[in-house]
């Protein structure tokens, strides 16, 4: 057990909070992503004062997948202590997520979209969080060989137990989305939230997607707002040791960073003109959106939590500047 004791001041307006959709929930407009940093492989000396340090800020949202560590379940487990010893008395404070979807244990039930995977790694993700119940419980992926009506089926079924409070999906094309939607509701039951890939380079999610979301009321809450890390200053003089892209479990490569370096140096000038980080003005620039709810952050350490947090003292940009960003990935 920890003498910790959230800060007092954790909600006097320095984060903001947005309706997610149409739905009564709030979220912090930056979330804190358990994808990387929280696994058995990674440093979890700073696992405790990094969730401390969010909470602090008005962080009050926690997503987590079944896969996440590595190995999978690691960032569950390696949390779920914290949760425990830290947070218990906070519990309704907290928004707790959890997916499932990839590959996450051997055999043919370990893995996609069926109902016997999804509801028996909701339990099993509640056992390592040390959780009675999830907040949001996601559909990670869409599964091309099992029929949406029982992936949905699945959703739902999670909160007619009450092991979560609402669903969502991520990775779903507009398509699907609307699919997955209209089965959810059907079955009485709200597609909260969307968690899909978006950042300055990609923005796949603005041709049909965001404007599905906007129309039938569901969140969007973007993974990968700085694009794995490329989208902060630590690249633009080389890949440092240690960096993600020298890891060799990460998704960032070394000929992805390389190929970017240059739009990365006019984009930093940008940034500066604005009196901002790179990293800073890219989530403010995902945050810009109006069918983004929260950006979904990672962090390796409270001093990287606290600089990107930063980006919420400039959310506003000029048109000018929205054209300069434009042309700075398409040059």
């Amino acid at each position: 057990m920890t003498s910790y004791q959230p800060d007092p001041l954790r909600y006097d307006g320095r984060m903001p909070y947005r309706r997610c959709g149409d739905s009564g929930l709030k979220l912090p407009v930056i979330s804190l992503g358990f994808w990387h940093n929280f696994g058995d492989v990674d440093d979890l000396t700073e696992s405790r004062p990094i969730m401390h340090r969010a909470f602090d800020l008005g962080i009050t949202h926690f997503d987590f997948a079944n896969n996440y560590g590595p190995p999978p379940g690691a960032a569950e487990r390696n949390c779920g202590k914290i949760l425990k010893e830290d947070l218990r008395g906070h519990r309704d404070e907290l928004v707790i997520s959890s997916k499932a979807g990839y590959h996450m244990w051997d055999g043919p039930y370990g893995d996609f979209g069926s109902r016997k995977y999804l509801l028996s790694s909701l339990d099993q993700s509640l056992e390592r969080l040390q959780l009675d119940y999830v907040d949001i419980f996601y559909s990670h992926r869409p599964d091309p060989d099992t029929p949406l009506e029982e992936t949905m089926g699945a959703l739902a079924t999670a909160v007619q137990q009450g092991k979560a409070l609402y669903v969502g999906i991520s990775n779903y094309t507009e398509e699907l989305a609307a699919e997955a939607n209209n089965i959810l509701a059907n079955m009485g039951v709200r597609c909260l939230i969307h968690q899909p890939r978006y950042h300055i380079f990609d923005r796949w999610i603005e041709h049909g997607l965001t404007d599905l979301l906007l129309e039938k009321g569901i969140g969007c809450i973007p993974f990968s707002p700085l694009a794995q890390g490329l989208l902060t200053s630590r690249y633009l003089d080389g890949i440092p040791a240690n960096s993600r892209a020298e890891k060799n479990h990460g998704f960032l490569q070394k000929e992805e960073v390389n190929k970017k370096i240059d739009q990365l140096h006019k984009l930093q000038r940008i940034a500066e003109r604005r009196g901002q980080t790179l990293s800073q003005m890219a989530l403010a620039w995902v945050l810009h959106h109006p069918a983004v709810t929260s950006a979904l952050i990672g962090a390796s350490s409270v001093r990287q939590l606290e600089e990107n947090t930063r980006c919420l003292e400039q959310l506003e940009f000029t048109n000018e500047e929205l054209t300069s960003i434009d042309q700075a990935i398409s040059d």
